[in-house]
């Protein structure tokens, strides 16, 4: 099998077990935050104009597209699989990765933010922590598990050497 530029290709299977899809927890986050809306409104205002509030929000969700496609790159060039429930077969540690190892959660995370901003929604922005919570432990612990076992010393040094979000 051919390697990334890292040289960290293996083979075998396993996942990571994370509690579910990423995506999923994220559109399932906003559409609580949107039936929340409307059972319970919560007035939320972002200071300044309308222009002000959408410019944030499109600033957000335009940076988080950019991290989220520039990680899904990596992982595509490394030939390995973005999906949680397909074995990963690299360990992408240059490029983006580089500097976070979550860029895609990191972008998912600016992204729902972001429509939370244009929305206008408390609810939305409110659900940010425990869904913060529900991917660091649900998902990016188990992750992070899972390929200490699977690549060893090298995602230790990874680890130590690249911060988890920023």
């Amino acid at each position: 099998m051919a390697s990334d530029t890292d040289g960290q290709h293996t083979d075998g299977a396993g996942t990571a077990g994370v509690i579910a899809r990423p995506p999923l927890l994220f559109l399932g986050a906003l559409l609580l935050g949107g039936v929340l809306d409307r059972l319970l409104p919560l007035r939320f205002v972002v200071p300044g104009s309308d222009t002000f509030r959408w410019t944030i929000a499109a600033f957000l969700i335009l940076v988080g597209l950019a991290l989220a496609v520039a990680g899904i790159r990596n992982f595509s060039r490394a030939g390995t699989p973005v999906p949680t429930n397909e074995p990963t077969r690299a360990l992408v540690t240059s490029g983006i990765h580089g500097r976070t190892r979550n860029p895609i959660y990191l972008g998912l995370f600016a992204v729902y933010v972001g429509i939370g901003t244009a929305a206008q929604s408390a609810w939305i922005l409110i659900l940010t922590l425990p869904l913060a919570i529900t991917i660091r432990y649900g998902v990016v612990a188990r992750e992070e598990a899972y390929l200490e076992r699977r690549f060893g010393d090298a995602y230790r040094a990874y680890k130590a050497r690249v911060r988890r979000w920023l």
